[in-house]
């Protein structure tokens, strides 16, 4: 039998009710039990009081949880001093698992629980009790409640509410810093006994770790724990209940616990000295190399700062710090030369710059390393003396002069010949040239200052071993002025004089221009060629000149132009002038000078029209006359008078040609010019009031001389009209009705016409006679005419 059995089995035998536990339970007070089965009362103060008798009266019953017997578990027993054992008594119980868990024998009152209890499900039960008689069922005790309490004992063990705790300390903490605090619970009764008493211990992590039995805090064992040797820690920890004594159950948990980094480590160099290499024609900013330096920490407390703190070279580079990748790198600060300095040497420092104080002991938190920087050689192209040049030549020198020199160099150690030429792009008309062993430019074409002020040359250097290897230059050649322009009027004059013009008048004001550009400005002077009677010439002294008459009157009948030669000369060396031409017209003009007209208008003409273009101008003009009047002519003869202009005038003539008045009067109605118009007679044209059945061409007459008898004419057009079947009946009746009377030409109608066609047929006008004589009476024909008719 084991240790633990025996203990078990002691427990079971202190807990377990006995006969002398069970009698004192049901043991009745004396003083309490009733004389009779009844109600007890008295009298207070002149009152009566009744009391209730108490029968029966027992303590609390006690149960052992986790039965394992094989039997039901014994409670307790219900006695009643009114039982005498005969069976009378019935023993009735009610209330927390009444009739399921806990059963009672009616007869004896004992109470037994039917199956094993757990008290962390359920620590006490509330129970009533009550003894009746069998025979006539009435209560001989009245309903009392009554408490089954569970008694503990140490069935469940420690347990910590997570699997695995996540915990940090810094590294290089003292002794005894906290690092986490971790707590388990017991389901057991921590009022009863020490089933919940749990104390703590560490299974795993000694010596870097202890815990505190009593709270389970965790706390560091060793000094300087160092995060760089080891970063993670396993603990496990053990809470064990019955205070740790032996039968106790325990559990476990596992603690994780991490060294957190602190700035303990200062930045190392690698190596002391570091060389680097870098051609000399690398331009400025470029990058030469990098240099890091470690540190043991992390974050931020391994982040550092470079700088050059000494050395040759702290002129000619610059480092930076690289910040995602903790770099120093190194750069080209000023432009390098392998003839002037081949070796460079700086002194790098490496800085922490997130120090903590509290290791200061340790040391400054920095490291210094030696970078050497070689400079290697490259073939460098020519080098000029100067960034540019600026030449200045007179505009009359003579061809071939030198007007400046450019000088270049080899900067390599080994010195190559230099060959210069001109890029033709800047002098597309080669007006210079250049000696392509000494740089010297001279002129091969005439400089004029007027044409160009300016020339911007570039000259080519470049090696003659390696002509690759070129550099340009800029030059600047400024034309200086010459006095080789002479001056001359500003701009075209059209001058006149008037013909009443007195002697003095000022008819003109000239002044001049000079393509030259002297230092102290342009001083012009006027003069005449020759003395001339009729003009002459006052200088203003500003540039400008008055063109005066000198005598009164002019005649443009005798001459019309006069021309008036004028020299302008300027004061600059050498004096340059030259002769202008005035045109002076005579012309007419009012009484206030205002010119009205000139005999003669000069053409004036553009200067420098060569003979061909004025001959092509005059081809031009010629042409265009041409055409104007061919086009007048054909525009004339395409114009014609007709006879009868529209309907409406034919319905006029009807109107005056009806009139029964005879006489001169009819003529106020008729226009006679038109009978004598020859265009219009000849012009044919179809009636446009009627559409004939057939459409005949008409004939076309003779045409009648401008002298012919009025008579002559009308007999004619009779003549036609009578031949003519495609004229309507009543045309000839609406132009040459019956007169009247009293009129001596009597009837014009070609109804009473002969004809040379022999007889005519007359059956049309049963169809249109009516119609006549209806237009006849409209228009005042008479009687007479309707007779005609």
């Amino acid at each position: 039998m084991t240790i633990q059995q025996v203990l078990l089995l002691l427990l079971l035998w202190m807990w377990l009710p006995h006969p002398c536990h069970t009698e004192m339970l049901f043991r009745r007070t004396s003083d309490l039990r009733p004389k009779s089965f009844g109600a007890h009362a008295s009298r207070i103060d002149g009152k009566t009081i009744h009391r209730q008798k108490r029968g029966w009266m027992w303590n609390q019953f006690f149960l052992l949880e986790e039965y394992t017997g094989s039997d039901y578990q014994y409670v307790g027993k219900l006695h009643s001093d009114q039982d005498k054992g005969d069976g009378s008594l019935k023993y009735i119980l009610s209330g927390d698992g009444a009739g399921t868990l806990f059963i009672i024998d009616e007869k004896t009152g004992d109470i037994h629980a039917t199956r094993r209890i757990d008290r962390e499900e359920k620590a006490f039960y509330t129970l009533r009790a009550q003894a009746i008689n069998r025979r006539t069922l009435r209560p001989v005790e009245p309903e009392s409640e009554f408490v089954i309490k569970i008694h503990d004992i140490n069935d469940n063990e420690p347990t910590f509410p997570e699997e695995i705790y996540s915990a940090s300390v810094p590294e290089m903490s003292v002794v005894g810093t906290s690092v986490v605090q971790v707590t388990a619970t017991d389901a057991d009764d921590p009022s009863y006994g020490n089933s919940a008493r749990v104390i703590y211990s560490i299974l795993q992590g000694q010596p870097y770790f202890s815990v505190e039995p009593e709270t389970g805090i965790i706390r560091t064992a060793l000094p300087n724990m160092n995060r760089e040797n080891r970063e993670q820690y396993q603990v496990v920890i053990q809470a064990k209940d019955m205070g740790g004594q032996m039968g106790g159950l325990s559990g476990t948990t596992t603690v994780n616990i991490t060294l957190t980094d602190v700035n303990d480590n200062p930045p190392r160099f690698p190596q002391s000295t570091i060389h680097l290499r870098i051609p000399e024609s690398s331009p400025v900013g470029t990058v030469i190399g990098s240099v890091k330096a470690t540190d043991a920490d992390t974050g931020k407390n391994a982040e550092v700062e470079y700088r050059i703190i000494d050395g040759d070279g702290t002129d000619m580079f610059d480092i930076v710090t690289q910040k995602d990748t903790q770099e120093g790198i190194i750069t080209v600060r000023k432009p390098l030369d392998y003839e002037t300095r081949r070796l460079y040497t700086l002194k790098v420092e490496a800085e922490n710059t997130h120090v903590d104080p509290r290791f200061y002991y340790l040391g400054p938190f920095k490291d210094t390393t030696i970078v050497k920087i070689s400079v290697e050689d490259v073939d460098e192209p020519p080098i000029f003396s100067r960034s540019s040049y600026l030449f200045e030549v007179h505009e009359d020198i003579e061809l071939g002069t030198i007007i400046g020199t450019v000088m270049a160099r080899d900067p390599d150690s080994a010195s190559s010949p230099i060959r210069f030429s001109l890029d033709r792009h800047t002098d597309l008309d080669r007006i210079f040239n250049i000696h392509s062993g000494n740089g010297s430019i001279y002129t091969s074409k005439p400089l004029d200052r007027e044409i160009s002020q300016w020339h911007n040359l570039s000259v080519i250097a470049a090696e003659i071993n390696n002509p690759k290897d070129a550099t340009r230059v800029p030059v600047y050649v400024r034309i200086l002025d010459v006095n080789d322009n002479a001056p001359e009027f500003a701009v075209f004059y059209d001058t006149f004089v008037c013909e009443n013009a007195r002697a003095g008048q000022l008819i003109q004001t000239i002044s001049a221009v000079d393509k030259d550009d002297p230092l102290g400005g342009q001083k012009f002077f006027f003069s005449l060629a020759a003395v001339n009677p009729n003009f002459t010439v006052q200088d203003n002294e500003d540039n400008t000149a008055r063109i005066l008459t000198r005598r009164n009157g002019f005649s443009r009948h005798e001459i019309s132009t006069y021309l008036l030669p004028v020299v302008i000369s300027d004061n600059d060396y050498p004096i340059q002038s030259s002769t202008g031409t005035l045109t002076i017209r005579v012309c007419a003009c009012d009484s206030r000078g205002n010119m009205q007209s000139c005999n003669a208008e000069a053409l004036l003409l553009p200067a420098g029209l060569s003979t061909g273009a004025l001959v092509a101008i005059l081809l031009c003009i010629i042409i265009l006359l041409v055409i104007v009047v061919l086009f007048a002519a054909l525009k004339r003869q395409r114009k014609k008078e007709p006879l009868i202009l529209s309907k409406e005038d034919i319905r006029d003539n009807i109107v005056s040609y009806n009139d029964e008045g005879g006489g001169e009067e009819d003529t106020q109605a008729f226009d006679i010019g038109t009978l004598r118009n020859p265009a219009a007679i000849e012009d044919k044209k179809l009636r446009r009031d009627i559409i004939p059945e057939t459409l005949f061409i008409p004939r076309r007459t003779p045409s009648v001389p401008d002298n012919t008898d009025v008579r002559d004419f009308i007999n004619q057009r009779l003549k036609e009209h009578d031949t003519d079947p495609s004229a309507p009946p009543y045309d000839s009746l609406a132009t040459y009705a019956y007169e009247g009377n009293d009129s001596i030409a009597e009837s014009l109608s070609s109804l009473e016409s002969a004809t040379t066609e022999g007889d005519q047929n007359y059956d049309y006008l049963r169809e249109w006679g009516p119609r006549f004589n209806k237009l006849a009476e409209m228009y005042g024909g008479g009687e007479s005419d309707k007779d005609t008719s």
